[in-house]
């Protein structure tokens, strides 16, 4: 089964940024749609942002539109997520996950999980 790991996590102060990285030792992410995923404490899981396999389009949650942006490096077989202009709510765990290449963006459309990294936005 295909592992993926996240790195990049820790604390940030509102309106500083941070840049996660999402990796799968041994496994390629060329194939699979990629989304970002956050949960808070006493929320639900949900999506933050997605990236296709190949055309390379993007969705954004809008609480994240204009601050945080997704993308790929096939050559480093991983997918960033960088986050700027952080803020407070944005502190949750972030969960990389992966999907077929026609996967939805959502909990539901994605196969495989990472294990998480904590974001901490002071204010």
């Amino acid at each position: 089964q295909v592992q993926l790991v996240e790195y990049g996590g820790g604390l940030a102060q509102a309106g500083g940024s941070l840049r996660l990285s999402c990796a799968a030792p041994g496994y390629s992410l060329d194939y699979h749609r990629i989304g970002w995923f956050r949960q808070a404490p006493g929320k639900d899981r949900e999506a933050v942002s997605c990236i296709s396999s190949s055309d390379g389009s993007t969705y954004y949650a809008d609480s994240v539109k204009g601050r945080f942006t997704i993308s790929r490096d096939s050559a480093k077989n991983t997918v960033y997520l960088e986050m700027n202009s952080l803020k407070p709510e944005d502190t949750a765990h972030y969960y990389c996950a992966a999907g077929s290449p026609w996967a939805s963006c959502d909990y539901y459309g994605m196969d495989y999980w990472g294990t998480g990294t904590l974001v901490t936005v002071s204010s």
